[in-house]
C-alpha cells in the first residue's frame, strides 16, 4: 500500500515514516510543505495520504487543502488528515463530499501504533476514521438545538458515537459488551431518530450521520 506522508517537524514525519514501513506500507513520499504535498499527490497517485493539516508556507490549512484539492482531481481519494487540536471547521470540510475514505486524528493518536496504523488501513480502504474527540464535539454542537437528535437514548448517542469512529456492529458489541442483536437494534433506532435509511454499508451509514449531525438533513 503506497503513502503520501506530509508533515512539517522532521522528527514526527520520520517516525511515522519508519512506523509505517515497519507494518508493510511503501512510504511513496515523505514531504514537509503544501506545494511537495500537492506535486507528490498529482503525480505519484497513492492509496492515501497522511497529511498535517498545518503545512509550509502559510501554517494555516495548507496540508488540508491540497488534500482537499487533490480528492476534488481525484475523488475518493483516502485522506487521513492530522491534528494537534479538534478543529471542527476542518472535519466538516473533510466530510463535505461524503464520498468515504477519510479519517481525522488527534497527532496523540499517533503515539498507539496499533490504533494509527488501523485507521491508515481503514481509510485506505474506504472507510472512515474520526477521532472521539471530534465525534464528541460534533455531537455537543447539533444537540443543542437539534430535535431528532436530542430523541436518541444515552446509549444510542454512545453507539453513535462509535459508529461515527468508523466500527462495525461487531467492535461496537465488543466494546461495550452486549450483543450485535442489540446493536443492531440501536442503530435501527439512530436511523429512525434521525430520518435515515438503513445501510447495509457501515461507511456509507457512517457518513450519512455524520453528514446530518453536521449540515442538518
Amino acid at each position: 500500500m503506497r503513502v503520501v506522508l506530509a508533515e512539517d517537524l522532521f522528527l514526527l514525519r520520520d517516525g511515522l515514516v519508519r512506523l509505517l514501513q515497519a507494518y508493510d506500507f511503501e512510504i511513496a513520499a515523505a514531504v514537509e510543505s503544501g506545494p511537495e504535498l500537492a506535486a507528490a499527490l498529482a503525480e505519484l497517485e497513492p492509496d492515501v495520504a497522511v497529511v498535517d493539516v498545518r503545512l509550509p508556507p502559510t501554517h494555516t490549512d495548507e496540508g488540508l487543502q491540497c488534500a482537499l484539492n487533490a480528492r476534488r482531481d481525484r475523488p475518493g481519494l483516502p485522506v487521513l488528515v492530522l491534528s494537534q487540536h479538534v478543529e471542527q471547521l476542518y472535519a466538516r470540510e473533510l466530510l463535505a463530499d461524503g464520498s468515504g475514505g477519510v479519517g481525522y486524528l488527534l497527532k496523540d493518536r499517533v503515539f498507539d501504533a496499533e490504533q494509527f496504523v488501523d485507521a491508515v488501513r481503514r481509510v485506505a480502504a474506504g472507510g472512515t476514521a474520526m477521532d472521539p474527540q471530534v465525534i464528541q464535539q460534533l455531537l455537543s454542537r447539533r444537540a443543542a438545538d437539534d430535535q431528532p437528535l436530542g430523541r436518541l437514548t444515552p446509549r444510542e448517542r454512545e453507539v453513535l458515537e462509535l459508529m461515527a469512529q468508523g466500527r462495525t456492529n461487531a467492535a461496537i458489541a465488543a466494546k461495550l459488551v452486549v450483543t450485535e442483536r442489540a446493536i443492531a437494534k440501536h442503530t435501527a433506532n439512530i436511523f429512525a431518530k434521525l430520518g435515515l435509511e438503513v445501510s447495509d454499508d457501515d461507511n456509507r451509514r457512517v457518513l450519512a450521520v455524520l453528514a446530518y449531525l453536521d449540515h442538518g438533513r
